[in-house]
């Protein structure tokens, strides 16, 4: 028999014998004929010819809205049809018990769940940067711990692909992307460990999924944008720690975790020294301090020791948040583009510095990637080239700062 074709394989039902089974035809891809005696018994045809029983099932007490778990019974031709209906029976019989024989399955082989499989993931890198392991963290509970819980063996393709296109709606394009990447790297290993563990992001990609295709934003020139960004960052009312924030990152072309991370004894004024620690890439940063990022480092100090605060270490000290730094800077971005007449998002500081940088003082690449931190290309020069010294970044970075603050003052 031949899976009908454009017709649904849950549609295909047929009481499986020996006889009806052999006449099962592979199709391009898998396909599922089921019993019409016992539902949720059937047999996977799989391109190869190979032939396996299974049986489909909803955990007892989740109704329509519980996971589809499938477990494998045996492949035809070392089990019979009758031998895989009533072991299919005796499988649904613990369900309605209340029993889980995917989980129970799962245990025996020592198969952990995803949390256990995200913790080792982690695990395996000590060297990953903190602030991304803290994007990691936040993603998976966001996006997917109702699956915590579960055996690996337990998330198929289509779940992927359902929770794919609920966080795509719900989130947006990148986050989805994001989940389903990190997801797909969290069972890498286990595939290795495990026999026959199959990774379900790749069965959904294998199967016709595609990642949304990435849409970067595009900035005006920095000579539109920032005198409008300039004027919006004025017009609200926000604490002074936040503008300085802002500032920061506008004369330094650092990310928002990498600034309001910063502790004074990183801070060394007299040398005109900031070293960054907790950046992206994992590696130490040292950065020169431009005149006018020393006035703004300036004020945030004097901010502190008026406070009481500057014995706690922070830049940017919080009193209310868990970390015990300010981290909520971006509910302003909001107001601000609002108010400038165009919208204002914080990487596009880190753009703006680049593209004054590179295209409007024609500064090499690979000063401009120190500066900023940037992942270093694979390109053979730059690799075995000498790095870039604080000393020999001083006076590009301030030329730069110079530029923009020209630029904000509308002076192109």
């Amino acid at each position: 028999m031949e899976m009908p074709a454009g017709k649904r394989t849950a549609k295909v039902r047929l009481t499986l014998t020996k006889r009806t089974v052999e006449a099962l035809e592979p199709a391009s891809r898998p396909w599922i004929a089921w019993d019409d005696r016992v539902t949720g018994f059937g047999v996977r045809v799989q391109p190869s010819g190979t032939k396996s029983f299974l049986v489909n099932y909803r955990t007892n007490g989740g109704g329509r809205y519980a996971p589809n778990k499938r477990l494998v019974i045996g492949r035809f031709g070392r089990i019979t049809p009758d031998q895989a209906r009533r072991q299919a029976q005796e499988l649904l019989g613990k369900v309605a018990a209340g029993e889980d024989p995917a989980s129970e399955r799962a245990k025996a082989r020592g198969l952990p769940t995803l949390q256990e499989a995200f913790e080792e993931y982690l695990a395996a890198n000590p060297r990953r940067a903190l602030v991304t392991v803290k994007i990691y963290r936040q993603n998976f509970r966001v996006n997917l711990l109702d699956w915590a819980k579960r055996p690996l063996n337990a998330v198929s393709r289509k779940d992927v692909e359902a929770r794919f296109n609920r966080i795509t709606d719900r989130r947006g394009w990148s986050t989805a992307n994001q989940t389903m990447s990190l997801l797909r790297s969290v069972y890498r290993r286990p595939c290795v460990d495990h026999d026959g563990l199959k990774n379900p992001v790749e069965l959904w990609l294998a199967g016709g999924g595609k990642f949304h295709r990435k849409r970067r934003r595009k900035i005006s020139s920095p000579g539109e944008v920032l005198p409008r960004w300039r004027a919006g960052v004025e017009a609200v009312r926000m604490p002074r720690a936040a503008r300085d924030v802002i500032w920061i990152g506008l004369y330094t072309g650092m990310r928002l975790g990498e600034i309001t991370s910063l502790r004074w004894e990183r801070v060394d004024l007299q040398r005109r020294i900031l070293r960054v620690d907790e950046t992206k890439t994992g590696d130490v940063l040292e950065l020169p301090i431009t005149r006018q990022l020393a006035a703004v480092l300036e004020r945030r100090r004097a901010e502190c020791e008026r406070a009481g605060n500057a014995a706690e270490g922070w830049v940017f000290p919080s009193r209310t948040s868990q970390s015990g730094h300010m981290v909520d800077v971006q509910r302003f971005h909001g107001a601000i583009g609002k108010a400038a007449g165009t919208r204002f998002w914080y990487h596009g500081l880190r753009n703006s510095f680049i593209s004054v940088a590179e295209r409007e003082l024609l500064l090499p690449r690979s000063l401009t990637k120190r500066l900023v931190n940037h992942a270093r290309s694979d390109d053979v020069t730059e690799g075995y080239a000498a790095d870039w010294t604080v000393e020999q970044l001083r006076e590009p970075a301030q030329r730069i700062a110079d530029r923009i603050d020209r630029l904000m003052r509308g002076d192109n």
